[in-house]
C-alpha cells in the first residue's frame, strides 16, 4: 500500500502540473475523489486494527503483571513489535491522506483559475 500511494501521489502531481484543459481537470478531480474515498476507508480499517492490537497488548501486559510467565512475555514482545509496524503504517496513511486533501485543494484552485482565464 505504501508503494501504491507513493506512486499515485507522484502520478497525480505530475498529471496536475501538465494539465491546462478544463475537461481533463474534471477527470483528474473525479479520479482523485475516488482515491481519497478509498484511502479514507483504508485509513479507518488500519486505525481499527491498530486499536485492536493496542487493546490486546494492554490485556497481555496486565496478565504479565499478575503472572510471571515467559510465554506471556514473548507474546507481549511480539504484539509490541506488530503494533509498532501498524502505528508506522497508520502514520504514513494519515499523512498521505492529508496530502491528498492538499492536492484536492490545488485541483479546485486550478479549476477556478482556468475558469477565470476563460472568461
Amino acid at each position: 500500500m505504501t508503494e501504491y500511494l507513493t506512486n499515485y501521489m507522484k502520478y497525480i502531481e505530475k498529471r496536475l502540473d501538465g494539465c491546462q484543459d478544463p475537461a481533463e481537470l474534471s477527470l483528474i478531480m473525479a479520479e482523485h475523489k475516488d482515491k481519497i474515498a478509498f484511502m479514507q476507508h483504508e485509513r479507518i480499517v488500519h486505525f481499527l486494527v491498530t486499536m485492536l492490537f493496542a487493546i490486546i497488548l494492554t490485556v497481555f501486559i496486565a496478565v504479565l503483571v499478575f503472572t510471571v510467565n515467559l510465554a506471556v512475555l514473548i507474546m507481549v514482545t511480539m504484539i509490541l513489535v506488530l503494533l509498532g509496524f501498524y502505528i508506522k503504517h497508520y502514520y504514513f496513511l494519515e499523512n498521505t491522506v492529508q496530502k491528498m486533501y492538499k492536492v484536492y485543494d490545488s485541483i479546485l484552485e486550478k479549476q477556478k483559475n482556468l475558469k477565470e482565464t476563460a472568461e
